[in-house]
C-alpha cells in the first residue's frame, strides 16, 4: 500500500512548527516575518485607585553600581477617572514640552534669556489637571525621602521648599532647608552661580540679605520653578552620598508636576546629576522605562557596570554628536526601517537628533516622516482609519479587532547601532476602546528642526549614556527593577 502525502509539503510543515516554537510571548507580543502582533485586551488601563503616596520607589546597589527603581509619574497622581482625557492631556502638554525644548535651544545658541512668561495660564479641561508623560524615582535630600522626577533635558535639579510663596501640591512634605544642618546656600559672586544659564537658559540673578543665586526655569507648557540655588546632602540609595549637591531651593512654583517634590536633571552641563556624581560614577547612566504607566517598575543605574542590565540583544553603541552650545544629547540618525523595507528620506544622516526621556512622542523632519508614514500605511492596510488627535495624524479604529500585526520599525544610527522599537512604543491609544489608534510618531513642522526621539519609542529599551566616551547604547530589555 502506498502512503499517503500530507496535504503540504513536509519542509513547509516543519518550518511552520520551528515558527510556533520560536515566537516570543511577553506582555501579548509575538513577533513574525518583521512583524510583531499585539494583543489588544493585553493593552489595559486601571479606573481604581492608584497608591496614595509617591514613596514606593526603592533602590539596591549591585556590582558598584546604584539601581534606582524607576516608575512613571501616573503612579503618584491619585484615583485617575478617565484614562481616555488623561491620554489625550498627556499629548497636548507633550506639544508644550517640545516648543519648551525648541524654544531653549534657540535661546541658549542666541545667548538670551529665554522670555517664556511664568504668567502663562495652565490649560485646565473639565477639572483634569494636565500631566506630561515622565518617569519618577525616590532619593533623599537633606535626610528626607522625596520622590522627583528625572528628565534627560533638564539639567538643573529642584525641589520645592519652605516658606513657599507659591507652591503647587505634592504627595510628601515640602522640603524645609531651615531644618537641616547640611543645607547651604549658594552666594551669587560664585562660579556656580555664573553656569545657571547654560543650565536653565537663564542667567543668575543676586538676591539680597544675604546675596543668594536666584535662579528661573520656564517651562514650554506654562509650568515654572523660582528660588535660589543650594547644596545638600543627597542619598541615592544605600548610602550612595552625594556631599554638597547643587540644586534649586524652590520658592515659587507651578506646573504639571504631577504631585511630584521636584526634578532631577540628566542632562550634560555642570550642575546636573550626573556631572555632579561624574567621579563617583565616571559619567555613566542608563535606564529602562516601563511599558505600561501604572503599577509596572523600570530602573535608573548610575554607572557603567553592564553586569546589572537585562538585556536580551547586544548592546549598540553610537557616538553622541558633539554641540558645546547645547547641553543636550544628540545622535546622528542615518536610517528608518519598517518591516524589511528600509524608507529613504535627504534629511537622513544631516542633523544630530536629540533623545529626550521628558519628550513623549518622537518628532521627525517632514520628509523622513513622510516617507515613514506612507510605509507604514502600505503595510499595515485593510484597517480602518480614524480621525487623526493633535499631532498624530496616522490613526485607526481596532475596537473591533482582538490583536493586530504590527510592521516593525528600528531606527538606525551612526556605527551601526539600532533601536528596534518595542510593539507598546509603535501605537499610541487615544482612547482606551481601541477606536482611535495612532503611529505614535509625528512630523516637525520645518526641516531643519531639531528632530527629537522620545520615551514612547524608547521603552523596553536599555538606553546607556556614556559622558566621558561621548557614547549611546541601545539594547533591548524586559524592563522591570526587580
Amino acid at each position: 500500500m502506498v502512503q499517503a502525502k500530507p496535504p503540504f509539503p513536509s519542509k513547509l510543515l516543519l518550518l511552520s512548527l520551528l515558527v510556533s516554537i520560536l515566537a516570543i510571548f511577553d506582555n501579548g507580543v509575538q513577533c513574525f516575518q518583521g512583524k510583531k502582533v499585539l494583543s489588544m485586551h493585553k493593552i489595559q488601563w486601571k479606573q481604581g485607585s492608584n497608591s496614595s503616596t509617591c514613596l514606593s520607589q526603592e533602590t539596591r546597589w549591585e556590582n558598584g553600581a546604584t539601581i534606582l527603581e524607576m516608575k512613571h509619574k501616573d503612579s503618584c497622581s491619585g484615583k485617575i477617572l478617565d484614562w481616555n482625557k488623561k491620554l489625550q492631556k498627556h499629548l497636548i502638554m507633550d506639544d508644550f514640552q517640545l516648543r519648551s525644548l525648541q524654544s531653549r535651544m534657540k535661546s541658549i545658541i542666541s545667548g538670551r534669556n529665554i522670555d517664556d512668561s511664568v504668567d502663562t495660564p495652565i490649560p485646565l479641561t473639565s477639572g483634569i489637571r494636565l500631566q506630561t508623560l515622565n518617569y519618577i524615582v525616590t532619593v533623599e535630600l537633606g535626610g528626607r525621602k522625596m520622590t522627583v522626577i528625572v528628565d534627560t533635558g533638564s539639567d538643573l535639579s529642584w525641589v520645592q521648599c519652605q516658606p513657599c510663596k507659591r507652591c503647587y501640591n505634592q504627595q510628601d512634605p515640602v522640603f524645609n532647608p531651615s531644618t537641616s544642618p547640611s543645607y547651604r546656600t549658594v552666594l551669587c559672586s560664585s562660579p556656580t552661580c555664573q553656569s545657571l544659564q547654560s543650565a536653565t537658559g537663564n542667567l543668575g540673578v543676586c538676591g539680597s540679605n544675604p546675596p543668594t543665586c536666584n535662579y528661573v526655569v520656564n517651562y514650554g507648557d506654562g509650568s515654572y520653578t523660582r528660588g535660589e540655588l543650594g547644596t545638600e546632602l543627597l542619598d541615592l540609595g544605600n548610602s550612595t552620598a552625594v556631599n554638597n549637591f547643587i540644586f534649586g531651593c524652590g520658592r515659587n512654583n507651578q506646573g504639571l508636576f504631577g504631585g511630584a517634590s521636584g526634578l532631577v536633571g540628566l542632562g550634560r552641563s555642570s550642575l546636573s546629576l550626573i556631572s555632579q556624581t561624574s567621579a563617583m560614577f565616571g559619567g555613566v547612566f542608563s535606564y529602562c522605562l516601563p511599558i505600561t504607566e501604572t503599577e509596572a517598575s523600570g530602573s535608573l543605574v548610575m554607572g557603567g557596570n553592564s553586569s546589572v542590565y537585562k538585556n536580551t540583544t547586544p548592546i549598540s553603541y553610537t557616538r553622541m554628536i558633539p554641540n558645546p552650545q547645547l547641553p543636550f544629547y544628540f545622535l546622528n540618525l542615518t536610517g528608518i526601517t519598517v518591516g524589511s523595507v528600509a524608507v529613504q528620506a535627504p534629511s537622513f544622516g544631516k542633523d544630530g537628533m536629540m533623545i529626550d526621556s521628558g519628550t513623549v512622542i518622537t518628532r521627525l523632519p517632514p520628509s523622513i516622516y513622510q516617507a515613514l508614514k506612507d510605509e507604514f500605511v502600505k503595510q499595515f492596510s485593510g484597517f480602518p482609519s480614524a480621525p487623526a488627535f493633535m499631532i498624530l495624524d496616522t490613526c485607526f479604529n481596532l475596537s473591533g479587532y482582538q490583536e493586530v500585526e504590527i510592521p516593525n520599525i528600528k531606527m538606525h544610527f551612526e556605527g551601526n547601532a539600532e533601536l528596534n522599537v518595542d510593539v507598546t512604543g509603535v501605537f499610541y491609544f487615544v482612547k482606551t476602546d481601541a477606536s482611535q489608534v495612532c503611529l505614535a510618531i509625528a512630523s516637525l513642522s520645518y526641516e531643519n528642526e531639531v528632530g527629537i526621539i522620545g520615551n514612547y519609542q524608547q521603552k523596553n529599551q536599555r538606553v546607556i549614556y556614556d559622558t566621558k566616551g561621548s557614547m549611546l547604547g541601545f539594547a533591548a530589555e524586559a524592563c522591570t527593577f526587580d
